[in-house]
């Protein structure tokens, strides 16, 4: 379809001492700037009598914490910061990319010979690289509360040599561990990238008033990927730190 360019990968906007910095890692650069002031905003100010941004704050972070606290029970305290953070982070990655601006806001490079238009701004979960990095933190922070909670004996999981059928078993544990990486991040990229191809083809076809029921759709689509996300991540977090009964 010509005047449309899509691109699998997140384009480079420039460079800085040789480091190339694509649109999507800028993206991400500015939620975490967003992220990081608004936390210090709300901790300043804190009051008995409360704003109302604190009172948005705290029914945020009360309703998350409510939530994670239904699948870890118990081990809530210990776990909140990861699975918060996640579902924050992911949340405000996933709903940047739908902010006016992001993906037609750009430049224009010759690539081939052909004029192509490059975003300025791209989804930071529109990047496989980003949605891996949140996979492989989530994957081994699952390991190492199994280690640090149940010892050496979490190894037992994927190396028993009780029997074969144990160590079978175990083989297949740790494959699954593995694999736990690729589903988190090809499943976290693939709906962010999905619904930024949507939207910017229905834009070039009906610019006007047609985009706007699929803004809604992918907002909750955002929701849903972050929830999904780190309510996976708080699964495997209390299977790992359970003991294993036989």
């Amino acid at each position: 379809m010509q005047g449309i360019h899509i691109s699998l990968k997140a384009e480079k906007v420039f460079e800085i001492y040789g480091l190339s910095i694509t649109n999507s890692t800028l993206t991400t650069w500015l939620v975490m700037l967003f992220l990081i002031i608004f936390s210090l905003v709300i901790s300043r100010k804190l009051s008995y009598l409360p704003s109302s941004l604190q009172i948005v704050a705290e029914m945020l972070v009360g309703g998350i914490y409510n939530f994670f606290e239904s699948v870890t029970k118990e081990k809530i305290k210990l776990f909140f910061p990861l699975l918060g953070t996640l579902f924050i982070f992911i949340i405000f990655l996933n709903w940047f990319g739908l902010v006016p601006g992001v993906g037609t806001i750009g430049i224009n490079e010759i690539e081939e010979g052909h004029k192509v238009f490059v975003p300025l701004f791209r989804a930071g979960s529109a990047d496989i690289n980003t949605t891996l990095a949140l996979a492989i933190i989530s994957v081994v922070t699952i390991q190492y509360f199994g280690l640090k909670t149940l010892g050496f004996g979490y190894l037992s999981r994927f190396f028993n040599f009780k029997n074969p059928i144990y160590f079978f078993v175990g083989i297949l544990e740790l494959v699954l561990e593995f694999a736990k990486i690729l589903s988190f991040s090809f499943r976290l990229f693939g709906n962010i990238f999905a619904g930024e191809v949507l939207l910017t083809v229905i834009a070039f076809l009906m610019p006007i008033l047609a985009p706007i029921p699929f803004i809604g759709m992918e907002l909750f689509v955002g929701f849903i990927q972050a929830l999904v996300f780190s309510m996976l991540t708080a699964v495997f977090l209390s299977l790992a730190t359970a003991k294993m009964e036989h």
